[in-house]
Parts: structure tokens; C-alpha cells; sequence
């Protein structure tokens, strides 16, 4: 048997508490030898934390379509590897294949039906962009502002990005621009991060929540009011953000990291008074899931494919080597630590 690394849920924080490195350990497992019919032996490259992970740690999710992690057994999320051993007739060695529910392991040996294989050329080589803006965070950018954001060419439409240094706000903003926005403005949460957006990524200004005056900013920077607003955080900046918003306007409802450590419903139910803006304003609010749309995935993925070689689109990413430190930056990612897309490199070899 060979011996593998491996992550499992040591334990739950609980549905009000924030996750902690505690709640994951490392350790030492096996793999079989011999493969059964259907079966690939596959190598991690690169392994996805993202915010959604954590209503997984808890033991009811909120949400049918995604089951919790169970204590002491091995977690699954995005990840993308390379195939070192076949017995499924659609894939053979040195593929590169990627899955949602891939093993938070050094190797790994799944049923070939859970993986998709991946043509390496649309990222230049770059593999960890399957797992961002060539991957789940990109699509559901790209298809969120595309059904829900309502954006017209020629339009002069505002749109706002909450979360806007993350995996999907620093993707949303930019497709924003790139489906006929005139004008982008991120809320994020250091200033390090209000810099990359305007003068790396292309927003035409951002704003840090943690010590700007949010209603003032957006005052200066949306002086037309907002059309769109991506929102990523839920809480007090998406009612903020949602009184400076016009009539007929759009909210595209994709997360809310700031109600994730509580047990609440998702969505969130918002403040009367904010409800009540939405109903004068006549501004919709639909919540938007990506696998909904599974019929746009592959045309979706050529289109972030073509942006990004042809530098529309930049794609960040923050990455953190060693698979036994994939605790620590799921906890650091739901603390805001990142700028772009987290990863963890698993194997460069």
C-alpha cells in the first residue's frame, strides 16, 4: 500500500463559530494498489478553499445540493490534478482532469465518472486558473452578471462589487466592464486591496469598508446611483450599498461571507427598511447558483478563456504551498487574507 498525506475535519466549529486550524488535521493514509474498472490513480496539483466551504464544516449545510463534511473522514472540494494510472476508457496517463469533489490528498484513487478532463492550452499551462478565473469562481462571475446584472451596452449603468478583492468580485467587476459597464467600483477591506483593483485590475475606484465612510464613497464614485451591485458580503455594507441604488436596479445575489459564521438562513433576510427600498425601487434580488446554468459552462469557459490571453481579463491569485497548510488558508481566505482567487499548491513536481 502506498502512504499519502491527506486532510480530514478534525471537528466542527460550530454554526456560530469561525473556523479555526483545529478544526483540520493532517495525516497519513493509504492507497490501493490495484485500480478497479472506471477507476484512475490521480496526482494533486492544486486544491480550491472557498467561502461556500463553510457551511459544509457544519453538520446540516442549509443547502440540498451540498453535503457537510463528515468528522475524521477526508474532505473534497475543487481541485485539479494530473492522471498517473487508468482503467476508465475516457482517460489515460498525464491527463489533466479536474472534479468539485476532489480528495484534499497527495494522491488519490476516485471513480473516473466524478472527473472532467481539461485541455491545459486554455490556461497557457497555468493550471491553477481552472480552479479560478477558468473555473467555477469565473463562470459563476460571468454567468451571475450576465443573467442577473442586466447590463447594456451604451448604457452608462454603475455597477458595485462587495467582496471585490476575492476569488469572484475581482472576476465580476472586470466582466462587468467587459459587458458594457461604464463605470466600477469595488468595496473591499484594506487598502492594499483598494490599490491592486484600481491600478492593476482596472475598477475606476474602491473603496475600504474598514475605514471609508461607505455612503460618502459611493456618493463620489457612483454619482449617477448604482445599476448593478454584485454582492458578495450580505450585512450592513449590502444595505448601505443597496440605499444608493436606482430605480429598476439589480442586485446579483452570489454571497454572503458576512453572515457565514452565523445560523441564519441563506439568504439572509434583510432589514424592513431595506426591504422596503427594494419594493419602492422596484430593484430585483435573485439568488444566483451557477450549477443552475450547466448548460452555459462550456461556451462560458472559452469566453474567460479568450479574455484572459488576451489580457481583458487579470486573473490574482493567492497561493499557499503544502497541502498540510490548506487549514490555514481556508481560515485566512475567511478572514479576507487573499487578494484573487486562494489556492493551495499541492504538487509543482
Amino acid at each position: 500500500m502506498a502512504l499519502i498525506q491527506q486532510v480530514v475535519l478534525n471537528s466542527r466549529p460550530g454554526k456560530n463559530g469561525e473556523p479555526a486550524i483545529e478544526n483540520f488535521r493532517t495525516e497519513e493514509g493509504c492507497l490501493p494498489q490495484d485500480l478497479q474498472e472506471g477507476q484512475v490513480k490521480v496526482c494533486t496539483k492544486y486544491l480550491s478553499v472557498d467561502p461556500y466551504m463553510r457551511c459544509r464544516m457544519n453538520e446540516d449545510t442549509g443547502v440540498d445540493y451540498l453535503p457537510p463534511w463528515q468528522v475524521s473522514s477526508v474532505i473534497d472540494g475543487g481541485g485539479v490534478g494530473v492522471i498517473e494510472e487508468s482503467k476508465h476508457p475516457k482517460f489515460q496517463k498525464c491527463d489533466v482532469v479536474t472534479s468539485f469533489s476532489w480528495p484534499w490528498q497527495s494522491q488519490a484513487v476516485v471513480d473516473g465518472k466524478v472527473l472532467t478532463k481539461l485541455d491545459p492550452q486554455l490556461v497557457d499551462g497555468h493550471l491553477s486558473h481552472f480552479l479560478g478565473a477558468v473555473g467555477m469562481p469565473g463562470l459563476t462571475s460571468l454567468l451571475a452578471v450576465r443573467e442577473k446584472g442586466h447590463v447594456k451596452p451604451g448604457a452608462n449603468q454603475t455597477m458595485v462589487v462587495s467582496g471585490a478583492a476575492g476569488a469572484c468580485g475581482m472576476l465580476a467587476g472586470q466582466i462587468g466592464r467587459l459587458e458594457g459597464c461604464s463605470r466600477v467600483v469595488g468595496i473591499c477591506g484594506t487598502d492594499e486591496k483598494c490599490r491592486v483593483l484600481v491600478c492593476e485590475i482596472g475598477f475606476d475606484a474602491a473603496i475600504n469598508y474598514k475605514k471609508d465612510n461607505i455612503v460618502e464613497k459611493l456618493q463620489e464614485f457612483c454619482p449617477a446611483g448604482v445599476d448593478s451591485y454584485f454582492d458578495n458580503v450580505g450585512g450592513d455594507i449590502s444595505n448601505t450599498v443597496i440605499s444608493q441604488m436606482n430605480q429598476n436596479s439589480h442586485i446579483i445575489l452570489c454571497g454572503q461571507i458576512s453572515q457565514y459564521n452565523k445560523d441564519v438562513p441563506y439568504p439572509p433576510p434583510l432589514p424592513s427598511h431595506t426591504e422596503n427600498i427594494l419594493k419602492e425601487r422596484n430593484i430585483t434580488r435573485e439568488r444566483f447558483i451557477v450549477l443552475s446554468y450547466s448548460d452555459k459552462h462550456e461556451v462560458g469557459l472559452v469566453q474567460l478563456s479568450q479574455w484572459l490571453k488576451e489580457g481583458k481579463l487579470k486573473a490574482r491569485e493567492t497561493v499557499v504551498k503544502g497541502l498540510e497548510n490548506i487549514g490555514a488558508a481556508f481560515q485566512s481566505m475567511m478572514k479576507g487574507g487573499n487578494i484573487g482567487k486562494q489556492v493551495v499548491l499541492v504538487s509543482d513536481g
